[in-house]
């Protein structure tokens, strides 16, 4: 990627605002009218309430080809949408923390191998629950050893058998709301202990099931490197990679950028409740604290798919990338498959296997994830494509990842 040529169309975007639609270069096959009906049909949805506003950026070739910024910011203030609003993008720190994992692997200093206990010993012997009906029927927990340990490689790919306990219903996933496991008034130390007193919910290694594992990963990565999972990361990556607005909290100077939400849900009807952002966090979660910008998670991108590298800064290889964004799991499924039809899960991302199968279009090799909170980034190698979608509306997410997914395709030409 020319360096120059990123930054300059940035700095156009910022400067700009949110007035109108960015566009910056439009290499030969992305058609802007195409991408300019995309923005036409969130400004309407904006407009109607259904999302209080979006940033929008694709990237090709190394060039922002598209950036508009929609609606509103804040809805309680009308402050409008800017290309540089913060968003807490929750679940999409995954992949930036499973890469700070990864610089350890090439480091020398774990192992995908390795089982966890080996850096967190509180998780050592952990056992797993089992639904059993006793004579009456009534579903009961029997607790049966573990057959292996969980391993660092399985923290990655979600085949840990740790759970989350919002995902699905079990008599686990009760045990984890009882005792609060993912509560945010706690320090990461405290959720491993919690976790240690729990079983898990599968065997390791057999069933994908998305979970707690790269919250249990950032902790690893605390223990291993003695220092916070906000140092680390700053000084492994955020910094190196100029990603000025990404951090586990927003500083005072930059508030009046938060984007925030509908204080109630329109589809829901429920009422939103977010985490805090605005001060220092009691718990560094690795699976989804993060707050960042689309420019920022541009820049994480486009390390990817230039192969590990920016500006001359390198964080991976090209083969521990290529390592990561393919499949790991083979045939493993699981009973709430988020990657879905078409999509395996490598380290930290969903992995396309197939050209078809997914109810949208894509490239094999083309790697994504998304946050509670409305956020989703794609990479396609194949099409040197980026795509990045930034909201705070959580209930229609996956409406408009599937749409901004098609549109940004019929937009190639």
């Amino acid at each position: 990627m020319r360096r120059r040529s990123l930054v300059g169309s940035l700095l156009i975007g910022f400067a700009l605002g949110g007035c109108a639609t960015q566009t910056t270069e439009t290499p030969r096959g992305v058609s802007e009218a195409r991408l300019k009906q995309l923005s036409a049909q969130v400004r309407e949805d904006a407009a109607k309430h259904r999302i209080p506003g979006a940033v929008i950026l694709v990237a090709r070739d190394g060039k922002v080809v598209y950036q508009d910024a929609i609606g509103a910011r804040d809805p309680s203030s009308g402050a409008p949408m800017t290309t540089d609003s913060i968003f807490r993008i929750y679940s999409m720190t995954k992949p930036i923390v499973s890469v700070g994992a990864m610089m350890l692997v090439e480091d020398g200093r774990i192992q995908l191998s390795d089982p966890v206990s080996r850096y967190v010993p509180e998780l050592k012997g952990l056992k797993v629950g089992v639904e059993k009906k006793d004579t009456s029927g009534t579903a009961t927990l029997e607790v049966v050893p573990a057959s292996r340990e969980p391993t660092i490689h399985d923290l990655l790919r979600h085949t840990s058998g740790i759970a989350y306990d919002f995902f699905g219903d079990s008599l686990v996933k009760r045990e984890y709301k009882k005792i609060g496991v993912d509560a945010w008034d706690q320090t990461s130390a405290e959720m491993v202990q919690k976790l240690a007193k729990l079983p898990l919910q599968f065997q390791p290694g057999t069933t994908w099931d998305y979970s707690l594992s790269t919250d249990v990963l950032g902790y690893l990565i605390e223990r291993v490197t003695g220092q916070s999972l906000a140092d680390y990361l700053q000084a492994r990556i955020l910094g190196p990679l100029g990603m000025k607005d990404t951090a586990f909290q927003v500083d005072p100077s930059k508030q009046g950028r938060l984007a925030e939400s509908f204080a109630d849900d329109p589809d829901t009807k429920g009422q939103l409740h977010w985490s805090g952002v605005r001060e220092t966090r009691k718990r560094l979660s690795g699976g989804a604290a993060l707050v960042s910008t689309a420019a920022d998670y541009l820049r994480f991108a486009q390390m990817m798919l230039n192969g590990g590298s920016l500006d001359a800064t390198r964080i991976l290889s090209r083969k521990t990338v290529e390592y990561m964004t393919s499949d790991h799991l083979g045939g493993v499924r699981g009973p709430v498959y988020l990657p879905g039809a078409g999509y395996g899960f490598g380290l930290g991302v969903a992995v396309r296997i197939a050209s078809g199968e997914a109810n949208t279009p894509g490239s094999p090799g083309d790697y994504n994830w998304g946050g509670w909170g409305g956020t989703y980034f794609w990479v396609d190698p194949k099409e040197k494509l980026i795509a990045i979608w930034m909201m705070q509306a959580p209930a229609p997410r996956n409406y408009y990842r599937v749409m901004f997914r098609n549109a940004v395709y019929a937009a190639l030409e």
